[in-house]
């Protein structure tokens, strides 16, 4: 089942139920333009630029274990909706053969190369592909599978928030925080995306992005 984007949720008071809704800013109408045009252009850029890279690791893929190049996972979108988001492989093949399973910093399962292109983001180039289609956009809340987002609800039943909007190639969590190896740290990382959804702005995306560029410059560290 799905869960709505804005829904009432009791809070066992007897009160009127809250809708989680009027907790969030939307871009006008000219700016929702601009973001989806930049997006466009930043994406087909993007991808130009970073083409014999896509290439190389490709290659490097291929050769370590003869798997797909590109892994391919079920994601909740924004309303809701389910989309197919692309990434480069990172880990070895059925690598979640017990279920759902968050990577850790020394996951076995990361590959080599899987752990380089982590460090420096570059297994996300192919979430590029997911904006041009209109299901990202390339600043938004961290696209989370149906699974997780269930237990995160449990945890802040304000990650409905976050639905609302497109998910993102980059956000403040993943920016700040960084990758979540259990749920507590998942809890954590959510509260980020949340102070991102309350005041949306382009002057905000922008300097994301550039937060982003050089974190992939250095790497992260951890």
């Amino acid at each position: 089942m799905k869960p709505a984007p804005a829904k009432n949720i009791p809070d066992n008071t007897g009160k009127k139920p809250c809708d989680l809704s009027i907790q969030v800013k939307r871009l006008n109408p000219w700016q929702q333009l601009i973001k989806r045009t930049a997006d466009i252009v930043f994406s087909l850029i993007t991808l130009a630029i970073t083409l014999p890279v896509f290439i190389i690791l490709a290659l490097l893929i291929k050769l370590y274990d003869k798997g797909p190049v590109i892994f391919r996972q079920e994601r909740t979108g924004r309303n809701g909706k389910p989309f197919t988001l692309l990434k480069f492989r990172t880990m070895k093949q059925d690598a979640e053969t017990n279920g759902p399973m968050l990577s850790s910093p020394n996951d076995p399962r990361v590959t080599p190369v899987g752990r380089f292109m982590r460090r420096h983001k570059l297994d996300e180039i192919p979430n590029f592909i997911n904006v041009l289609k209109g299901e990202m956009s390339v600043v938004g809340p961290r696209p989370e599978r149906q699974y997780y987002l269930d237990l995160l609800r449990k945890e802040n039943e304000e990650v409905d928030l976050l639905l609302n909007f497109k998910p993102g190639v980059t956000c403040t969590g993943q920016v700040v925080y960084g990758y979540a190896s259990d749920i507590e740290q998942m809890t954590e990382r959510i509260k980020y995306e949340l102070d991102y959804v309350r005041a949306p702005s382009l002057r905000k995306d922008a300097f994301i992005i550039w937060q982003t560029f050089l974190l992939l410059i250095r790497g992260r560290r951890k």
